[in-house]
Formats: structure tokens, C-alpha cells, sequence
């Protein structure tokens, strides 16, 4: 083949894969707002996977230039070592059956309009049956190609750098692919922060006497925390993948308590958060001494055990993501502290609240129902602490659990 015909075959490649580079590749992980790795890494990252791959086709006859070797390495290389295995096992498949398709063709046909449908339907047909997913095109492009020149030395020479560009991809994923735990981490304790910034604000807003403009806000508030779970719990599972069969995660440091185990308890907690919500927007809705929130000694107890709670869970999400031996000792303190005060505020605020059912027959469900949520968010916070007795387990073990959370 004459290098002419080698080239223009190369360009109508790269016209071809090269627009599918930013669709297949993420740069990065946008999710629960964190980025998993840094554009500058990433970029370095791919970069590298390319000039290797480019180097190591270079000396192998009948790929020169060898262009196709580093479009496959970048198109092959994924954010984890799991997916990069799973993208080459497919892109292989993918280039090797329409090689396949367009040499058992060109035995019986020449390049024609319908010889080109014909190629193009038994290409997109292979592929869907073998479940190439995104690679399902590289099918009927890798046959188009090599049914147009007929040659068995073009065939050769694209499923040599295919195979070439995988190799290279798969050799960078396992080198330069670190695991992405931060994300995660971040993640996690910023629900932490913005479950206890909620209360805060309730806090507030019960002293300062705002509680019945505020309540229905404080709901929506409290609803909207069911995204922000689901959005920690996309970002736990990028974490979780790109642990797997990476061997730096062997080296990852130690923890008593998953961050499965810490969203679990946070996604409990943030659903007792939105019926306390609800039971305190339907308390504002009842009149004179119906209305507990109308009791200025009431606002105060559920402003105090708020104020608490709200510290716990801000505390608790800090100590789930925190590696250091003593500083965990320091925010277990800190958070046994805070549940112990919230305990005694709401045997305080009981007393407030406790009422014969016949004097406040409307009133009386709903103050059992603050006093009840309230408790049940401090024993939530309480059975997600790890247990000392356990023995400390690896960071995987960190991240990775059968549980998933619900959505809420």
C-alpha cells in the first residue's frame, strides 16, 4: 500500500474517532461539585498514554506513520484501572470483528453503494449483539476502512496498532491511575455540613421568633437533602470503581467506620430531618396553645437541642472522612459531647412539651412528634459511630460496602 493511501485511510480514521475522545473520556468528575483529578493531571495523563503508545508502534512494520496506535490509547484510557480494562476489552472486539466483516466481504464483493450498506448493517448488528456499548461504531468504521482498500496488509496493520494502543492505554491505566477517594470524602462531609447548617438555621430562627414564616421553608430545605444523597452517593461509587484492581489502593490508610456506613447514617438522619421539618411546619399551622412553637420556653428547648444536633452532625461528618489516629480520638470526644448535651436539652424540652391528651387533644400528637424526631436523629448520629471493639479495616473496606442507599 503506498504511504499516500496509508495516509488518507489515517485521516478518515481520526475525522472518524477523534470527536468521540471528550464524549467516551470524562476529564474529570463533576459530581457532588468535586472534581475527581485535576484537568492538568489528566492532561499530562493522556498525553503520556499517547507518546507511549506512538513510541512502542513505531518500529512495527507496516504501521508508519502510526496514528491509529495513539487515538486507541486515548480513547482506551479511563478514569480507573476498571473501566480502562472493560474499554479496551470492547474496543478490541470492536476493531477485530469489523476487520473480520470487511475480509470476508471483499472476497465475494467490490467497494459499492450497496456493498458500503451492506458492511454498515452487518457492523452495527455485530456489535449491538456483542454488547460493545459506546464502541459499537467502531464496528462498521473498521470495516468501511479496510472493504475500501481490500488489502490484508491494512487489515493487519489496524488490528496491530488497535491491539498496539491498548496495550498502552491498559500499561498507563495500571502506572498512572491513582485512587479517587476525595471526592468522596469531600463529599460526605459537606452533606455533613449542609444537614447541620439546616439546623441551624431552625435553631435560629425558633429564638429569634421567625418560625412560622421560616417552617415551610425549612421543609422544602430538608426535602431538597434527598438529591444532595443521591449526588454523595454517584460520587462514592467513582470512588469505589476506582479502587478496583488498582494496587495502590493495597497502600490506602486505615479506618474503623466505611464511608457507605456514614452516608447510610446520614441518609437516616436527614429523613428524620424532613418529618421533624414537617411536623414543626404542621405545628405552626395550629392556634393558640395548640401551636407548641407558640410557647416561648418551647422555641427555646427546641433551639437548644437543635443548636446540639446541629454540631453532632457537622462533627460526625468530619470524623468519617478522618484518617489521623488522634484527631479521630478528638472529634469522637467532641461528637460523644455534643449527642451527650443534646440528650440533656431534650429531657428539659420534654418537660415543656409534656401534656395531658384531653387538655390539648389537636396539639398533644404533634408534641410527641418533636420530641420523638428529635431523639431518634440523636440515636441515628450514636448507632453510626464505629465501634471500638472492631478491628481497623483497609480503605477499601473504607469505601466500599454491598449497601446502597435508598432514594428518598
Amino acid at each position: 500500500m503506498s504511504l499516500t493511501l496509508r495516509r488518507r485511510q489515517q485521516a478518515t480514521q481520526i475525522s472518524a474517532v477523534a470527536r468521540t475522545i471528550t464524549q467516551r473520556t470524562p476529564l474529570t468528575l463533576t459530581l457532588a461539585r468535586h472534581r475527581a483529578q485535576p484537568t492538568a493531571a489528566t492532561i499530562v495523563r493522556l498525553t503520556a498514554c499517547a507518546v507511549f503508545a506512538y513510541l512502542i508502534a513505531l518500529p512495527v512494520p507496516e504501521t508508519s506513520p502510526p496514528v491509529l496506535a495513539p487515538l486507541t490509547a486515548l480513547l482506551v484510557l479511563q478514569v480507573s484501572i476498571y473501566q480502562t480494562l472493560f474499554s479496551a476489552l470492547r474496543r478490541v472486539a470492536a476493531v477485530v470483528t469489523g476487520v473480520l466483516i470487511a475480509l470476508g466481504l471483499s472476497r465475494w464483493v467490490g467497494f459499492t453503494w450497496w456493498s458500503l450498506g451492506l458492511t454498515v448493517a452487518l457492523g452495527l448488528a455485530a456489535g449491538y449483539a456483542l454488547r460493545l456499548r459506546d464502541t459499537v461504531l467502531e464496528v462498521p468504521i473498521s470495516a468501511m476502512l479496510i472493504l475500501s482498500v481490500g488489502s490484508k496488509a491494512a487489515a493487519t496493520s489496524r488490528i496491530t496498532e488497535t491491539l498496539i494502543g491498548t496495550a498502552a492505554g491498559l500499561i498507563a491505566g495500571f502506572v498512572l491511575t491513582a485512587p479517587q477517594v476525595e471526592p468522596a470524602q469531600e463529599a460526605v462531609a459537606e452533606l455533613g455540613r449542609t444537614m447541620a447548617d439546616l439546623l441551624d438555621r431552625m435553631s435560629a430562627g425558633l429564638n429569634d421568633g421567625s418560625v412560622n414564616d421560616s417552617a415551610r421553608a425549612w421543609l422544602e430545605q430538608a426535602r431538597a437533602l434527598g438529591g444532595e444523597i443521591r449526588r454523595v452517593d454517584e460520587a462514592l461509587q467513582q470512588s469505589e470503581e476506582s479502587t478496583k484492581l488498582n494496587p495502590r489502593s493495597m497502600r490506602l490508610p486505615y479506618s474503623t467506620i466505611t464511608l457507605r456506613q456514614s452516608l447510610e447514617t446520614l441518609e437516616h438522619a436527614a429523613i428524620t430531618v424532613r418529618v421533624f421539618a414537617r411536623s414543626l411546619a404542621d405545628s405552626t399551622q395550629l392556634a393558640g396553645d395548640d401551636n407548641p412553637v407558640s410557647d416561648p420556653d418551647v422555641c427555646r428547648g427546641l433551639a437548644d437541642v437543635l443548636r446540639e444536633l446541629a454540631a453532632a452532625l457537622r462533627t460526625y461528618g468530619s470524623l468519617a472522612t478522618e484518617l489521623d489516629a488522634h484527631t479521630h480520638d478528638v472529634l469522637k470526644s467532641d461528637l460523644d459531647r455534643h449527642l451527650a448535651a443534646a440528650h440533656d436539652q431534650q429531657d428539659r424540652l420534654s418537660e415543656h412539651l409534656a401534656t395531658p391528651p384531653a387538655a390539648r387533644p389537636v396539639g398533644w400528637p404533634l408534641r410527641g412528634e418533636l420530641i420523638s424526631h428529635l431523639d431518634r436523629l440523636r440515636v441515628e448520629l450514636e448507632a453510626g459511630l464505629p465501634d471500638h471493639r472492631t478491628r481497623p479495616r483497609r480503605n477499601r473496606s473504607w469505601l466500599s460496602q454491598a449497601w446502597r442507599p435508598p432514594q428518598t
